[in-house]
């Protein structure tokens, strides 16, 4: 059996060339830092405070890179610590963050189940990871003991259903190449790939784009020898035995039962976000943040005058189609949904522009504070609930 070590010496995950750092920055939850905010921070964190951020099983780089760009771009402190197994991929992360001059910056080749050797951290990132553990609990108990008190973890995990085809096919490529290696795994499996009936759940599944982008990345979706994926109801149970909590989603919408049909009186939250899963069908991961479990750490609300929002759209682009009673679409994971927001929320969007706190938006619109309240909360759910909005200071 190819370890996962090995796996990722041979092809790191994901596929990068340092020189693209010239060009592009690749962003992407978790780990924006409004939106660490928001989830984890109350949309309230003084970030003249240095951060210290831990990137568990860090990979080629995505998350750091982000993560210290964003912060450096904003004269906000940092101490980011990166952990992974892989020294290819360190070797590769490392020339990322040479390439853009990056610093605050301690690399280590290792295991994250050792990450309680290297903190405390006021924020973990742990993004396609834990679901390559042979216990994935013990990874989850690992990085909540290295986790400082009122800090919190961005992390993603893959779901089953929308990757359906996945698994039948790495079981499958386990059993019929063992014994072979990375690379000739790679070439036997794209051949048997290539004839695939049109039928099989893999073929079928458009979702499913990783193994056309890259060596590594068909290697990391079909030929793992260690994915475990998560339902809600898993990643619930194993949050509450590892002393975690699930602060939220990144897109709450997709787990609104409500959204998609009469959900019984009485239904547990757990539950209904479980049942909504299974009728969406189509999510590939989970996106999210945690929270220790003893805590109880609201998310912002909108009546607190000092919230800055921060819109993950242009957002008088976004005021535009509203005053005219468009309803912009939205799509996540091949879910299509659009945006409903009243005509008379329109002004409050367009002044939405990241720098302005509430109070000052409520004192623009020349609306009472009941009303401004009305409208705008129907503006927070809205665009929250698909992450489109957030509420931070950072950077300003």
């Amino acid at each position: 059996m190819v370890t996962v070590k090995e796996q990722y010496e041979v092809y790191p995950y994901p596929a990068r060339d340092p020189e693209d750092e010239r060009t592009r920055l690749i962003t992407g939850s978790p780990s924006r830092p409004t939106e660490i905010d928001h989830h984890l921070f109350g949309g309230a964190r003084d970030w003249s405070q240095p951060l210290r951020v831990l990137v568990a099983g860090g990979g080629t780089g995505d998350a750091l890179i982000q993560l210290a760009t964003l912060m450096t771009k904003a004269g906000a402190p940092y101490d980011i610590t990166y952990l992974d197994l892989s020294t290819a991929s360190r070797r590769i992360a490392e020339a990322r963050a040479q390439m853009r001059g990056l610093k605050g910056i301690s690399f280590h080749t290792g295991s994250l189940l050792d990450a309680g050797d290297f903190g405390p951290f006021d924020y973990i990132d742990c993004c396609g990871v834990l679901h390559h553990l042979h216990r994935p609990e013990d990874g989850f108990a690992a990085l909540r003991g290295a986790l400082a008190p009122g800090g919190g973890m961005g992390f993603m995990v893959y779901a089953p259903y929308g990757r359906s085809g996945v698994y039948p096919l790495q079981e499958a490529f386990g059993a019929l190449l063992d014994g072979l290696p990375p690379e000739d795994r790679l070439t036997r499996a794209k051949e048997i790939v290539a004839a695939l009936p049109a039928g099989h759940p893999f073929a079928s599944n458009p979702l499913l784009m990783d193994h056309d982008q890259s060596d590594a990345g068909f290697y990391d979706l079909l030929l793992h020898s260690t994915d475990t994926p998560f339902d809600v109801g898993r990643l619930l149970d194993t949050c509450a035995a590892t002393g975690w909590r699930l602060q939220g989603f990144v897109t709450p919408a997709l787990y609104d039962l409500s959204r998609i049909a009469e959900a019984p009186a009485g239904i547990e939250a757990g539950t209904a976000m479980a049942v909504a899963e299974k009728l969406r069908g189509t999510i590939r991961k989970h996106v999210g943040y945690l929270v220790p479990a003893e805590e109880d750490r609201p998310l912002p609300k909108p009546g607190r005058a000092s919230l800055i929002p921060r819109l993950q759209l242009p957002h008088r682009q976004l005021a535009q189609a509203v005053a005219r009673g468009q309803t912009p679409p939205v799509e996540v994971d091949g879910i299509k949904d659009r945006l409903s927001l009243p005509r008379e929320a329109a002004p409050l969007v367009a002044a939405a522009d990241g720098r302005t706190p509430l109070s000052r938006i409520a004192a623009g619109a020349g609306l009472d504070p009941l009303r401004f309240g009305a409208l705008w909360g129907k503006v927070h759910r809205e665009l929250t609930d698909w992450g489109l909005l957030h509420y931070s200071g950072f950077g300003l």
